[in-house]
């Protein structure tokens, strides 16, 4: 092989892993809860600081059904939603787990009591009447938070997640709302590490097609897919151009 050639086909395995690489979210590890979503000044479970496991220690984790039940209302953007659900599972994954943290209270069934109300939220949601139609927003709670505590849960810790998978939920909820962007960023993150990288590819797109350049959604979109310096047009560019 000459030494063009050589160039030639580095430059080309180079591409290829680069394209391979590109939207993978910018994290080694359970992706749905080893990074903070982005949600300004919104309100959220408490919370000890930036770190992605930031719990406060004083935080009476018998509460923890009925706090981010009571957040988790019509209105709250699905962003902030993720957020309190991501929060939710790290608090009842390291109330079993982590012996350094001295929880006023503990509960081995924290977890499983919350998911238990998320889905009983969103088989009620499903029983259709002449004047009510399924609850998009419930069966998204349930679907995202189950799929959350499954990468929270360490064999032998607590009870297992329910086996069902969550991003059903998350796709019943998606089709319900109709086009929202912040949903498909969820069902993005959910199939990244995945099989089926064509729904993976295409959760991703829409969520980028619904994300105004400097919005909370294109930071978060960034944050967990592209690099530092990056725009939500140059992720746009990049994805079109793979």
């Amino acid at each position: 092989m000459t030494s063009r050639s050589f160039r030639a086909v580095s430059s080309m395995l180079i591409v290829l892993g680069l394209s391979l690489t590109l939207f993978r979210p910018a994290l080694a590890g359970p992706i749905l809860i080893c990074k903070n979503y982005e949600i300004g000044a919104a309100k959220s479970l408490p919370w000890g600081g930036s770190d992605w496991r930031s719990v406060k220690s004083d935080y009476d984790i018998n509460r923890l059904v009925e706090d981010t039940t009571a957040l988790l209302t019509p209105d709250m953007p699905v962003v902030v939603r993720m957020e309190t659900l991501r929060r939710a599972v790290i608090y009842a994954a390291w109330a079993r787990i982590d012996r350094e943290v001295n929880y006023a209270k503990r509960s081995d069934t924290a977890a499983q009591d919350l998911f238990s109300r998320l889905a009983g939220k969103s088989k009620e949601s499903t029983i259709q009447s002449a004047s009510k139609k399924p609850d998009p927003m419930k069966m998204f709670d349930a679907g995202f938070f189950l799929e959350s505590w499954k990468q929270a849960y360490v064999e032998g810790s607590g009870k297992k997640p329910a086996d069902f998978d969550g991003y059903l939920l998350v796709k019943q909820a998606i089709a319900l709302r109709g086009n929202d962007p912040e949903m498909e960023f969820a069902a993005a993150l959910i199939t990244s590490v995945r099989q089926d990288k064509a729904a993976h590819r295409a959760h991703l797109q829409k969520a980028i097609a619904g994300a105004p350049e400097g919005s909370l959604l294109a930071r978060n979109i960034i944050n967990h897919f592209g690099r530092k310096g990056q725009t939500i047009a140059d992720l746009r560019a990049s994805l079109a151009k793979n």
